[in-house]
């Protein structure tokens, strides 16, 4: 097997939108930085439930279920 091909991991910190701090392994960075984060999962609307309302454009979704309505996964 072929040597130094692995990259180098090493321990930094994370600092969360909130302000928490957490340590992990990472390539990131050099031992010992700390990554700050913009978006986390605390902050962003995909992991808070933001907007989940589902917009049908144009009834794409009513469209989609007369083409595709009929199919089953189960053999007949």
């Amino acid at each position: 097997m072929k040597k130094d091909t692995h990259p180098d991991y090493h321990m930094i910190k994370v600092q969360m939108t909130d302000g928490t701090v957490y340590e992990t392994r990472s390539t990131w960075g050099k031992e010992g930085d700390t990554m700050q984060l913009e978006i986390d999962p605390l902050a962003h609307p995909a992991w808070t439930g933001g907007r989940g309302q589902m917009l049908d454009a144009g009834g794409q979704v009513a469209r989609f279920n007369k083409r595709f309505g009929g199919l089953s996964l189960t053999k007949k």
